[in-house]
């Protein structure tokens, strides 16, 4: 079944809104949203240990997993509990739908592991370095000196800029194909017009997440150090990492039915 999509521009605030019914969509079905990520994680986990190409299904299965979350979003606001077949639901459909998803997924693949071969280039291997030495053990005095070359910035920010551009043609075209029926190409095109003309909501989101990542490891570091038990602040950490994570993906349903009118659930977009 195709969907009617129509792009529109939506107002700067409502960036706000999609992390908002994250939370509320999250507290509707924390165990079920919670599971399908942490099954998620433990199959990329077990995908890595595969030489050669566990790396690249990896990468090619994040396009999946960010509309297998909007179909688990979609199923919790019709009352009902997700499950994992969410992730293979777009699978299943016409072959020419489950075939622009394979190459979505694919080419998005392939894009990663380039970007990831320029930034080895352009840090000259010192990111590999310093991964080496805190997985040995290395002393502090030697990993503190492979902190501090230069070189790590610039690969850095190589990563983050081209990681950062490369998300926004696939960041709503997985969902395009899936919903509205489109090809590659057109899903690509569609997806960075949508976040191109709502690039101020989608810039307000992304700066609410940060500031929410960075506020919560500060609560927990602060709160940790003053009762004398920060052995037990990573644990803290990751563990609400994999929360806000979650409810992260959740959001994703949001933004899409924003800037595409895709039956918007009036009870929950309505609101300040």
């Amino acid at each position: 079944m195709t969907m009617q999509l129509h792009l529109q521009q939506v107002p700067a605030r409502n960036g706000r809104l999609w992390i908002r019914h994250g939370f509320k969509v999250f507290q509707r079905q924390p165990l079920a949203l919670a599971s399908l990520f942490g099954l998620f994680l433990f199959v990329g986990f077990v995908a890595m240990l595969l030489p050669g190409i566990g790396l690249l299904l990896t990468m090619a299965a994040l396009p999946l997993l960010s509309l297998g979350f909007m179909l688990a979003t979609h199923l919790v606001l019709q009352k009902k509990t997700p499950t994992a077949s969410v992730f293979i639901a777009p699978l299943q459909l016409t072959p020419e739908r489950r075939r622009s998803q394979l190459l979505l997924c694919f080419s998005y693949a392939i894009a990663m592991l380039l970007i990831g071969l320029l930034a080895d280039w352009v840090d000259g291997g010192s990111t590999l370095e310093l991964q080496k030495l805190i997985a040995d053990n290395a002393d502090n005095e030697a990993i503190a000196l492979a902190a501090t070359d230069p070189r790590l910035l610039w690969g850095l920010f190589t990563r983050l800029g081209l990681v950062a551009l490369l998300s926004v043609p696939y960041w709503h075209a997985p969902a395009l194909v899936h919903w509205g029926g489109q090809g590659m190409a057109q899903a690509l095109f569609s997806s960075s017009l949508a976040l191109w003309r709502n690039r101020a909501a989608f810039l307000l989101n992304a700066m609410l997440w940060a500031g929410l990542l960075f506020a919560v490891a500060g609560v927990v570091s602060l709160v940790f150090g003053l009762l004398g038990l920060t052995q037990f602040a990573p644990m803290v950490l990751m563990a609400t990492g994999l929360l806000l994570s979650t409810v992260f993906y959740a959001s994703l349903y949001f933004s899409f039915v924003d800037c595409f009118m895709f039956g918007a659930p009036q009870n929950l977009l309505d609101g300040p």
